[in-house]
Formats: structure tokens, sequence, C-alpha cells
């Protein structure tokens, strides 16, 4: 134990001689960790975010799309399949079929569309979400400012609005202000009858949502919707009514025109999904590690190349080839660590400034796969150095000029 104290001392007693080389080699090891505890904090937060985004829909939730957005003969979980191509638009008469089977508490219809929204004097893009009043409940949206539009509003087919916050700002500048004043989306006219809490969901925030019987017409003229969701009265009935669901559509759809899928089931599929993202931008991370490392090779050969003489006469006075072979390796992985550990430090506080914005993550696992990495690296890529400084004999490196 004394003796790698001794070695690690020595190795930092060596780095205060060249503190810029040491500083420029253990650079690439540090934006090496960096990147790659960075791009996995980042893909966590992604993932995180689209959970939160699914569990914010409530329990005992059913989610209809079109297409075949599942391969089911996968087994639990299911891949995604084909996606929405190919698929069919909803429409009122799904939405009453759906309402007729047993164990239902609602069914949702949503349709959205990307479009520019405006307040009469400029225009922002933005969202129209056309939905029915149980929408604010099943997507778990809560109100700033004023209320949301009613069951009436729906059969009225009222123009009547809830502005996502974000838009509120864009428009009006303060939400409150927006209370009462007409946004247009595209021809149609809306009165804002409330503004919802901001929610981090673009489509939510930057979109306004009107009784899906208010966009017939001009804004949704075929009267179809994208998305159905159906709320079971428990969970024991999701399954039930999963299969219920399934059978009443195929009466009028094939097989492939449309998904009912579970929150469990989307969710296994993007944790099978990011598992293979993470992976990659774990070989990319790993691509400025290498770099690293190579960089870290280089200044050790440089670094044996300027002691041969001390080495000499290490040898002369006792020293043996594992002495030296121990003292180069211990510098060489001291050096790379020092990166690993700055580079970590870098990611926390960069995390946790992004934490305010972005539900990023730094995953424990990722911590010590980017210190075993750089550890690695340290051995490998100062073995060979190393060992040329160990096989130099004593009195050809004395004579060394």
């Amino acid at each position: 134990m004394k003796t790698y104290k001794n070695l690690i001392k020595s190795s930092f007693d060596d780095f205060k001689r060249n503190k810029i080389r040491t500083l420029l080699t253990s650079l690439g090891i540090m934006v090496g960790v960096l990147s790659v505890v960075l791009l996995i904090a980042l893909g966590l937060g992604l993932k995180n975010y689209i959970e939160d985004q699914f569990e914010s829909l409530g329990a005992n939730l059913l989610i209809i799309f079109p297409g075949n957005v599942f391969s089911e003969d996968t087994g639990a979980g299911g891949n995604f399949g084909a996606g929405f191509a190919g698929g069919v638009n909803f429409d009122e008469k799904d939405v009453r079929t759906l309402k007729k089977l047993a164990d239902v508490k609602y069914v949702v219809p949503l349709y959205s569309k990307s479009m520019s929204l405006s307040n009469g004097k400029e225009k922002k893009a933005g969202y129209v979400n056309g939905s029915s009043e149980e929408a604010f409940e099943v997507m778990n949206i809560e109100i700033e400012e004023g209320r949301p539009f009613s069951k009436s509003d729906v059969t009225g087919k009222a123009k009547k609005g809830v502005l996502g916050y974000t838009m509120a700002e864009k428009l009006f500048l303060d939400p409150k202000v927006a209370l009462g004043k007409t946004v247009k989306a595209n021809d149609v006219r809306f009165e804002v009858i409330g503004v919802a809490k901001k929610k981090g969901d673009r489509q939510m925030d930057d979109g306004i949502f009107v009784p899906y019987s208010a966009t017939f017409g001009s804004l949704n003229p075929d009267k179809t919707f994208f998305t159905i969701y159906i709320g079971t009265t428990s969970e024991e009935a999701i399954k039930t009514v999963k299969v219920a669901a399934k059978e009443a559509l195929l009466k009028r759809y094939e097989e492939d025109d449309f998904s009912v899928t579970e929150q469990s089931q989307i969710l296994s599929s993007v944790n099978q999904i990011f598992g293979i993202i993470n992976t990659i931008l774990i070989a990319i991370g790993s691509i400025s590690l290498f770099v690293g490392g190579i960089g870290i090779m280089n200044i050790m050969y440089a670094t044996v190349t300027e002691r041969t003489k001390e080495i000499g006469i290490r040898r002369a006075i006792g020293a043996t080839e594992k002495d030296i072979l121990l003292q180069f390796m211990t510098e060489s992985v001291v050096l790379s660590l020092l990166g690993g550990i700055v580079g970590l430090l870098l990611s926390a506080i960069i995390v946790w400034g992004i934490r305010f914005f972005f539900p990023a993550s730094l995953n424990l696992i990722a911590v010590l796969v980017a210190l075993g990495v750089s550890s690695a690296i340290g051995i490998i890529f100062g073995v060979f150095p190393a060992r040329r400084a160990a096989k130099l004999s004593p009195i050809e490196a004395i004579r060394y000029e």
C-alpha cells in the first residue's frame, strides 16, 4: 500500500512540474467522459419526459391509433410496427360505438393540426386541438385562468377555446389579458375562455383546445379524429375493454387499419427504443474517449523520452523493470482518472442546470462506466510507453542526451 502511495505522490509531483501538458493531456479524457455522461443523461431525460407525458394521462387508459403501431406477435410489449402509415381516420360513429361498450367510463376523441394562430395583429405557429370536455381530465390539463369548455359547448359547436400558456404569452404577453380575447386559427375565430397551466408539451402549450365539433368545417372538413382515448372503470377491465374495442372496430375496418394499445405497452416499447439509443450514444461518446487515450499514449511516449536519463539512474541504483513499469502505468492511470473525474463533475453541473428545463438524469451505471473506461484507457494506452521505459538499458539510458 505504501508503495502505491509513493507512486501516486510521485505522479502528482511530475504533473506539477508540467502543469500545461498535464491539463492538455487529460483534456481529451475529460471531453470524452463529459460526452458519454451527457449523451446518456439527455437520452434518459427524453425517456423520462415521454414516460411523464403518458403517466400524466391517468390510469386505466387505452389509446387507439391509426395504423399497425405495434407488431403484437413479438411477445409482451411488442415492437413498433408500420406506424401510422395507411391507417384510418376515426369519426363520430366510432366514438358512439365505443361509448356503448361495457366498463367504459369515457371516450375522448382528439383532432390535432399544426397551423398559425393569430391575435389579429401577429401570427404564431401553433396547434389546434379539437376534443371533448373530458379531455382536460384525461390529459391532466389544469386551468391557470378562466374555465374549460363544457359539454354544452361541444354539443353547441361553440367557438370557444382554452389557450396554451406559452401561446397566451406569445400572443398577449400576460395570460390574464388573453381571457375574453379572440384568437384566429386560419379564418375561424375562437373566444378565449381559459388559459391552461404550462404542461411542458409543445403541442398543448403552443396550441388552443377547442370543442371538436367547432373544428368541423374549414379546419376539419372530413370531421375525423387522429386518436381516441378510452377510459375504463377499473384496471381489471382494461383487457376486456381492449378486446371489445378491437372487435367493435373490426366490423368497420381492417386489422391493420388501427391499433388498440395500453399505456404499459407503449412504455415498454419506448424503453426498448431508448435502450438501443443509449447504446448508440455511448458508442458515439466513446470515440472521444478513444481519441483522448491516444493523446495520453503520445504524451507518455514523450515523457519517457524526456526522462530517459532519470530512468537509467533509477535502474542503476536498483529499480527493477517492474518498478519502472508501475511508475509510468500509475502516471497514465492517474492522468486518465483526473480527466474522468473533472468530466464527471462538469457533467453533473451541466445536468443540474438542464433539469430546470428538461428532465435530464445522471445514471449511476453511466458514472461507473465512465470512470471504469477512463481508468482502462489509462492502463491500455499507458502500457506501451511504460513497457518501453522499463525495457531501457540502464547504461544506454544514463548516456542518453
